[in-house]
């Protein structure tokens, strides 16, 4: 099993663009993707919930998994995938799928979502898949997505397990058990943020990095914030935060990538705005206020740099 997944850093879960027709835009995609590594980020993570993975048919699926690992292969990043179910078994076959590519370094693999196992459950689970599993595993932990909250002291025995290198922690707040984590990790074991409102407490609580899809927008500003948070940059980290977080806000003022995909369409990175059902396009006033907010963000923190 590959163990060389740095968590440190700035992985933007790419969304997938759509051509008129409704196929996948690869060209398109493998633009973003340059741009994000082009822009400091240290990865990409194909197959995420920002990529409507669950519209995605298998060939679809396994197309932008290639785009993705080929923009990786020639820019020497790092390619997440997510990857894996409900089921123990169906989630080992996805998991095994990917021995196919070698450029992918781990798999973000969600807590199992709408089963709600117990305590125990979930740590089989985890287990189960990462003693097969051909690359490390990053827990995704959502619990508005999947039903069920897992406390500190589950994470902390996920992270105990071989194999398993992190947590995409996006739990829609800062709560007691996050303050718990992070006050106590195994060794080896690195919190992401994944709630883009939140990355900067969680960084200045000890998180190592971020999956976030608000970086498709500002990159460079998130992979600053990173960097301020880590070299002890306190008043510049804090300025960052409270911008970015005022960005994504308006980023996710609809469901996850409406309105991102609509700011990348009109900003020309995308051929439409286009998501498939049951997601509609966000309206024109999110799309909007979201580029006003970019372009306030940028200017704030420019003047910011002049003073």
């Amino acid at each position: 099993m590959a163990q060389d997944f740095f968590p440190y850093g700035i992985h933007v879960p790419l969304v997938t663009p759509f051509a008129p027709d409704g196929r996948l835009d690869l060209d398109a995609l493998a633009g973003l993707a340059h741009t994000a590594l082009d822009d400091g980020a240290v990865g990409l993570v194909a197959l995420g919930t920002t990529g409507e993975t669950a519209a995605l048919d298998p060939d679809e699926r396994r197309a932008v998994v290639d785009t993705c690992a080929r923009v990786c292969r020639e820019r020497d990043a790092q390619l997440v995938v997510g990857a894996g179910h409900g089921a123990t078994a169906a989630a080992a076959r996805d998991l095994a799928a990917l021995a196919r590519v070698p450029e992918i370094r781990a798999a973000l693999v969600a807590v199992p979502a709408f089963v709600r196992p117990a305590r125990d459950g979930v740590i089989a689970h985890f287990t189960r898949l990462a003693a097969d599993s051909p690359v490390p595993l990053i827990v995704y932990h959502i619990p508005y997505r999947t039903g069920l909250p897992v406390d500190a002291a589950t994470l902390r025995a996920l992270g105990r397990i071989p194999g398993v290198v992190g947590v995409k922690h996006a739990v829609g707040g800062v709560d007691q058990d996050t303050v718990d984590l992070l006050g106590d990790l195994p060794p080896g074991f690195a919190v992401l943020a994944g709630d883009d409102v939140f990355t900067s407490p969680l960084l200045a609580l000890g998180a190592a990095g971020g999956i976030l899809a608000s970086a498709h927008l500002a990159t460079g500003r998130f992979v600053e914030l990173v960097d301020a948070w880590r070299t002890g940059d306190v008043p510049r980290a804090r300025t960052l935060g409270r911008h970015l977080a005022r960005l994504s806000a308006r980023l996710f003022a609809e469901p996850n990538p409406t309105v991102i995909k609509g700011v990348l369409h009109a900003q020309g990175r995308i051929p439409t705005p286009d998501v498939r059902l049951p997601h509609v396009a966000a309206s024109e006033e999110s799309v909007t206020g979201a580029l006003k907010e970019l372009a306030a963000v940028e200017q704030a923190l420019r003047e910011e740099v002049v003073r």
